[in-house]
């Protein structure tokens, strides 16, 4: 029977090198039990002190949901908390991909009709505020002490600031207030996925990285589509077409701050002050000790930089390919999306488990992105729904595959977990968001040199695409040495 966990031929920094990474915070050894912790669920939280060598002790899960431990001493995080993480994912992707994939659309038709380059200024202008978020609330929940861990509290922070953005964008009377309200909306509901994110850094076992990183890739892909079939109920209404995902993202966040405790920590040792030389310097790492951190990275940059080249247009993709107008696109785009979540489960939950079954990443990513490609390729020459089907549907089991088993790949390598988790998973969601905020203008460019008339050319766009993409999976392959 193959082995269920992910083989590495090098220790993790600052970890021996054992027959499992410990995916959880706390070191062996000189580990303390601080009274009160976790509301009396037994998790130990070590004190200020250089990280162990050494298998680490299984994480008790809180009194709702309680684990088991694993092969290894590593503790298996409970169905119920697995449970509420992915609900929370769930809401959290609505709230942010939903308005961004179609109400951003639909407003901006009402605020400045025909002017379809301000879709990408507006979630570029987004992103490019999401990325310079990202890393300071990663570094900022790694330093906080609190009766309430040092993730919620962030959790809480971003679900707060996504309700205050909603009525910004809703009654937005300009595209200048509608893009201020799309910055407060990705900054709070990136800053809540992102807390939901570092949590599974601090706590998945190597066993369970693949599978729970399928169940949270195929919530990241239904979101939206039942997020616009919803929207597309009230389309003709200004505030629901964003209110709706934010209520559904309050829903389920809330209920992940609420019943998932991730217990007291003050008294997890004191820590050296925060300079801003020290600040700024934790928005990079050394790719030469780091080096299979860093070709992780650079595959997933070049990776999300072509699939992001698609994802900012195409309401008005469908639009001209279809010949119909930017207020009919929804139920052609609930079509689409629905292909992409039947891609997405057989993708994300086959290649999630296949991939810890068989501990092996690497050729999963270069399958991945070859399919992403096949797709974008389709989809470029495609002027019909059937096409523009079989299109999404090869591409977003690409894309499923190579976020299920590509989130897993970057906790394989994940440099410093127990004490860096938010600052390291930050730095990977730079390869995300650096895309996210450059994409939509590189788009618009190349849609502009392009373009003759009327008539954007998204045939060349879907196939600069493509072939990212596959570069993208080749450095992956290539590079990586560490995991198989």
């Amino acid at each position: 029977m193959p082995d269920s966990r992910i083989q590495t031929d090098r220790p993790a920094s600052g970890v021996s090198k054992a027959p499992a990474v410990n995916a959880g915070a706390v070191p062996d050894g000189n580990t303390k039990t601080t009274k009160g912790m976790d509301q009396g669920d037994g998790e130990t939280v070590a004190p200020h002190m250089p990280e162990a060598a050494g298998p680490f002790p299984a994480l008790a899960g809180d009194p709702l949901v309680p684990t088991r431990a694993s092969a290894g001493g590593v503790g298996t995080v409970g169905l119920g908390t697995v449970g509420l993480l992915v609900f929370a994912t769930f809401g959290g992707a609505m709230a942010l991909i939903a308005p961004m994939a179609f109400s951003l659309s639909l407003r901006l038709e009402v605020l400045a009709p025909g002017r379809v380059e301000l879709l990408g200024y507006t979630i570029g202008i987004g992103s490019v505020f999401s990325l310079l978020a990202s890393p300071l609330t990663g570094i900022l929940s790694d330093r906080t002490r609190s009766r309430w861990g040092r993730r919620r509290p962030f959790t809480c922070a971003g679900l707060v600031l996504g309700i205050v953005a909603t009525p910004v964008m809703a009654f937005a009377t300009d595209p200048l207030i509608l893009t201020a309200g799309w910055v407060l909306s990705t900054i709070g509901w990136g800053t809540a996925l992102g807390s939901i994110g570092n949590y599974q850094a601090d706590r998945l076992p190597p066993h369970q990285r693949g599978k729970i990183s399928a169940l949270t890739v195929l919530t990241m892909h239904v979101a939206p589509v039942a997020g616009i079939l919803l929207i597309g109920l009230v389309s003709k209404d200004a505030f629901w077409v964003f209110g709706i995902p934010s209520l559904v993202g309050t829903i389920c966040v809330a209920s992940f701050i609420i019943f998932v405790k991730e217990g007291d920590n003050r008294d997890a040792g004191p820590l050296e002050p925060l300079s801003l030389r020290r600040f700024l310097a934790s928005f990079v790492f050394n790719p030469r000790k780091e080096p299979d951190f860093a070709w992780t990275w650079l595959g997933r940059f070049v990776f999300f930089f072509g699939l992001s080249l698609t994802t900012s247009f195409s309401t008005f993709f469908y639009a001209q390919r279809l010949g119909i107008g930017v207020s009919m696109v929804a139920s052609a785009l609930a079509v689409i999306s629905a292909a992409s979540v039947l891609s997405a489960v057989f993708g994300s939950i086959g290649a999630g488990w296949l991939s810890d079954h068989w501990a092996r990443r690497r050729p999963f990513i270069m399958v991945a992105t070859v399919l992403f490609a096949l797709g974008a390729s389709l989809t470029a020459f495609a002027h019909d729904l059937v096409a523009l089907v079989a299109g999404t549907l090869v591409s977003s089991l690409g894309i499923a595959i190579f976020s299920a088993v590509g989130q897993a790949l970057v906790l394989d390598v994940l440099p410093h977990r127990q004490t860096q988790a938010g600052r390291f998973m930050a730095i990977t969601s730079f390869a995300q968001k650096i895309p996210g905020a450059l994409a939509p203008f590189a788009a618009t460019l190349l849609l502009s040199l392009t373009s003759v008339g009327d008539e954007k050319n998204y045939t060349v766009l879907y196939l600069s695409a493509g072939m990212l993409a596959l570069a993208g999976g080749l450095i992956t392959l290539l590079t990586v040495k560490s995991v198989r």
